[in-house]
């Protein structure tokens, strides 16, 4: 089965064939993030602009990769929420007009769940608990599974259950965690996005200094929620207190990055034992970070709980995630039906 995935809720418009809910025929994304590098974030006017643009471009390139017409595509996937409005009205009415075009059924998909489902595909990296060795081999995940999604706009905790079986456990009460991850490169005077660049300054972090202390966020409690605005604030403070040199950013970029990864592997963890799971997810832009990647895979559970990454480029937006999770949830609804829900969540 051939399905067609739309991706446009924020800066990204992708656009993905993907065969069988496993593998990625062809996988084209068209970012504007340079575009809004001089603002320190996303503008989402800017965004919607260049989407127009670049959406019909993105779509035909993904075909041509595999050399594919319409009458082999067996379905078109969009995400129609959550998001910025005018980022998802692309995707969503260009989608529903290939859809009637065409005559295909239209599988609308949660953005925040296409995120989880990045990790069934061919590929997907898989951290066997019992070993701090990566086994690049595709498993099966496993449920029940505990999915972590985290990135510029969100921070959860699902429990599922099986395919379709959500429980939604904990989010952020404030900042995402990538989106405190920009903040606080903006504050030490890095460019955007910042997460890349927080990651990388922290690397020169010599340990020999140990001049700044950061909150645990939230670490402690029953519950499985997340505030990562409280650590961003503090940072804010120490800039304002100090004169900041580059190693003192270095510093401050380790024990912030530290801090946020530290929170959201002990909820994980948490969640993991409370509801005795047998894989662990992890999907969003956050997803990416190195450090983030190590935390998780030091998990240990008599060596059989798993926990499963994308690969890195399928941890940004992108139409593969989108088409894959269609696959396993293919709730196809009429065309003139469906419309972009900026505020949709689980």
């Amino acid at each position: 089965m051939n399905i067609l995935g739309i991706e446009t809720t924020c800066d990204e418009t992708g656009a993905a064939l993907v065969k069988d809910g496993r593998q990625i025929l062809s996988n084209i994304v068209a970012s504007s993030v340079n575009l809004h590098k001089k603002y320190g974030g996303v503008v989402p006017e800017v965004a919607a602009r260049e989407q127009v643009r670049v959406i019909v471009p993105v779509l035909k390139e993904a075909l041509a990769k595999v050399n594919l017409s319409a009458t082999q595509i067996d379905a078109i996937a969009c995400a129609y929420g959550p998001g910025l409005i005018g980022s998802l009205l692309i995707g969503v009415e260009t989608a529903k007009t290939l859809a009637l075009v065409w005559n295909k059924p239209l599988i609308p998909v949660n953005h925040l769940i296409g995120h989880v489902y990045a990790n069934w595909l061919e590929g997907t990296t898989d951290y066997r608990l019992q070993t701090t060795a990566v086994d690049s081999r595709q498993s099966t995940v496993d449920f029940p599974a505990v999915a972590l999604i985290v990135s510029g706009g969100h921070t959860d905790l699902i429990l599922m259950k099986n395919h379709g079986k959500f429980q939604f456990l904990g989010g952020t009460r404030d900042d995402a965690a990538g989106e405190a991850f920009d903040k606080v490169a903006r504050i030490l005077g890095l460019p955007y996005p910042g997460g890349p660049e927080i990651e990388k300054l922290a690397r020169n972090y010599n340990f020999k200094q140990n001049k700044f202390n950061l909150p645990l966020p939230m670490a402690w409690g029953d519950n499985f929620d997340f505030s990562f605005s409280g650590i961003k604030t503090a940072v804010f403070n120490l800039s304002k207190k100090f004169s900041l040199a580059n190693e003192d950013k270095a510093e401050i970029a380790y024990k912030f990055q530290d801090a946020v990864c530290r929170v959201l592997v002990k909820k994980t963890q948490k969640a993991a034992s409370k509801y005795k799971v047998l894989s662990i997810i992890v999907g969003g832009g956050v997803a990416a970070n190195s450090e983030l990647r190590r935390r998780m895979s030091n998990f240990r559970k008599n060596g059989e709980l798993n926990v499963f990454f994308p690969e890195k480029e399928l941890s940004i937006d992108n139409g593969v995630m989108i088409a894959t999770c269609a696959y396993y949830l293919p709730k196809k609804v009429p065309p003139f039906f469906l419309k972009a829900d900026p505020s949709l969540h689980f």
